[in-house]
C-alpha cells in the first residue's frame, strides 16, 4: 500500500535565489517548497506525496475560495508545481497536525499516517467503459505491481548503482491484467476482476487480441500465468498518445505456478508467441553512472515518447532477476499535466 502521508525527517534546507519568504526542504529524494524558517534540518514533519487528496480541515490554505470535493471529502489535490524556478512536489505539515494520542505514542520516522489524516489517493474520473463491472476482488494468486518512486529510495540510492537495469518507458494508461489459472481465464483492472461485458475496454481488448485462446493454449503445455500491462487509447487518461481505439502494452508476465516474474527477455519471447506488444524498451542493460545524483537520474527520465511525438511520462527500472524495481515520473511531464489541467 502506498504511503501517501508519513512521518519523515527534513534532510536539508536549500535557499531559493531571490526568494525572501520561501525555501526548499529536502525529504529523501523529494524537494518541497515551504515557508522560510518553518522547518530546519533534522526536524520531523508529515510529508504528503503528490496526487494525495488533502482534507480541507488539515490544510485549508491549499484551497482558493470554496474547496472542491472528491469522494465526499472537501479538500485539494497535491500536484507538481514550480515556484520561483524550483520544482516542488508534495506538502510538509508540522507534526501537531496529528491527533494528540498519536504524538504522545512517539511514532517513528516512516510511520504511515495516511488513514489517520483521512488522506486519499486522487485518481482521475474514469469512463464507465474503463472502470467496468466488478466480478470480484483481484485474484490472490496474481502478484500486483506498483513500483516505488525513486524519491522514496534515497537511503539505498548508492546500492542501486551496483545493479544492472532493464529500462522501459512508463506508459500513461489504465492497469490491465489477464490470467489463466487452473483452466479459468479472467480479466482485471488494477483492483478488481471484471465481468465480461460488451462495453468494457479491458474485455474488448482481450477479445480483439484473442488472449483467452492464446493464453490457455500456452498454459496447457507450460504453466499458469498472468499478463500485466497498460491499456491506452481513446477515453483513457485523455488519450495523450492520440491512438484510435485502445491498445494493450505489456510490461510484466507473472508465472503463477512458480510465483515469480519472467525476465524481460522471456517477456518479449512470450509476447511474440501470444502476438501482443510490449511497452517500449529504452535500455536492456543500463547501469546508473557512479557520478549521478538523485536529481541527475530524475532528469534522465525526461525525453520523448517512443509512442508519439510528445514527452514520455517517465521510466521504469527492473533488475535482471525482477526482484528490484522503481519508477521515475518525469517532472517536465508532471508540470505539463498541471499546465493542461
Amino acid at each position: 500500500m502506498r504511503k501517501l502521508a508519513a512521518i519523515r525527517k527534513i534532510d536539508g534546507i536549500i535557499p531559493i535565489e531571490g526568494a525572501d519568504k520561501i525555501e526548499t526542504a529536502a525529504v529523501g529524494g523529494w524537494k518541497v517548497v515551504c515557508k522560510k524558517g518553518e522547518f530546519k534540518p533534522g526536524d520531523l514533519a508529515v510529508y504528503c506525496e503528490i496526487d494525495s487528496w488533502i482534507p480541507h480541515a488539515i490544510a485549508p490554505f491549499l484551497s482558493e475560495g470554496e474547496p472542491k470535493e472528491y469522494n465526499q471529502v472537501k479538500g485539494a489535490r497535491l500536484r507538481t508545481v514550480r515556484m520561483r524556478g524550483q520544482t516542488s512536489q508534495g506538502l510538509l505539515l508540522p507534526l501537531d497536525v496529528l491527533p494528540k494520542d498519536i504524538l504522545d505514542s512517539g511514532k517513528a520516522v516512516g510511520t504511515d499516517v495516511t488513514e489517520i489524516l483521512g488522506i486519499q489517493l486522487w485518481e482521475p474520473p474514469m469512463d464507465g467503459s474503463v472502470a467496468g463491472d466488478q466480478k470480484g476482488a483481484f485474484p490472490w494468486y496474481v502478484q500486483k505491481t506498483d513500483e516505488e518512486r525513486i524519491q522514496n529510495l534515497a537511503d539505498s540510492f548508492e546500492k542501486l548503482k551496483k545493479l544492472t537495469w532493464n529500462v522501459t518507458e512508463k506508459v500513461d494508461g489504465t492497469s490491465f491484467t489477464a490470467f489463466v489459472f487452473e483452466g479459468q481465464f479472467g480479466v482485471c483492472s488494477r483492483n478488481f476482476e471484471l465481468k465480461d461485458t460488451a462495453a468494457n475496454f479491458h474485455w474488448t481488448a482481450s477479445k480483439k487480441l484473442r488472449l483467452e485462446e492464446a493464453m490457455k493454449t500456452y498454459s496447457a503445455g507450460n504453466f499458469d500465468f498472468a499478463v500485466q500491462g497498460e491499456l491506452i487509447g481513446e477515453k483513457i487518461q485523455g488519450n495523450c498518445y492520440g491512438i484510435k481505439g485502445q491498445k494493450l502494452l505489456v510490461f510484466n508476465i507473472y508465472n503463477i505456478s512458480e510465483g515469480l516474474f519472467l525476465s524481460w527477455e522471456n517477456v518479449e519471447k512470450l509476447c511474440e508467441e501470444l502476438k501482443i506488444e510490449t511497452v517500449p524498451l529504452v535500455h536492456s542493460t543500463y547501469t546508473i553512472p557512479s557520478e549521478y545524483t538523485m536529481d541527475s537520474l530524475i532528469q534522465f527520465a525526461d525525453g520523448p515518447s517512443a509512442l508519439c511525438n510528445k514527452r514520455r511520462e517517465g521510466l521504469v527500472f527492473k533488475d535482471a532477476g525482477r526482484t528490484n524495481s522503481f519508477k521515475i515520473i518525469s517532472n517536465k511531464y508532471l508540470e505539463k499535466q498541471r499546465d493542461n489541467a
